[in-house]
């Protein structure tokens, strides 16, 4: 199943060269169709004229992205240290969101 998602530069960019390896999101309805083996297509904002395609190799159902950050290096996410992270993510998501529905780290590798 192919499924598209929109990007910022910055993460986009980490995606297309290879240096994140992790996708993080809610883990909402939309995110709960996501398979292993499945393909996401990950469109550049704001334009979304590029894209990037990468296969999803795991995926990481975890109660916060405190919790998900805390196990894999932050250079898996394309991100320096945890609290930059963690400052980016909430930047997207409230926490009475992540408290919702509970948080997702997609593995990927570039196709």
């Amino acid at each position: 199943m192919l499924h598209i998602m929109k990007l910022q530069p910055f993460p986009f960019d980490k995606i297309k060269e290879g240096r994140k390896t992790i996708e993080v999101r809610l883990y909402d309805e939309k995110r709960r169709d996501i398979k292993i083996g499945d393909i996401i297509e990950f469109k550049k904002e704001p334009e979304q004229t590029e894209t990037v395609k990468a296969e999803v190799m795991g995926l990481l159902n975890y109660k916060t992205f405190t919790d998900l950050a805390s196990d894999f290096p932050t250079n898996y996410f394309g991100h320096p240290d945890k609290g930059d992270l963690l400052k980016s993510i909430y930047t997207f998501y409230t926490k009475e969101q992540e408290e919702k529905y509970t948080v997702l780290g997609i593995k990927i590798k570039l196709i």
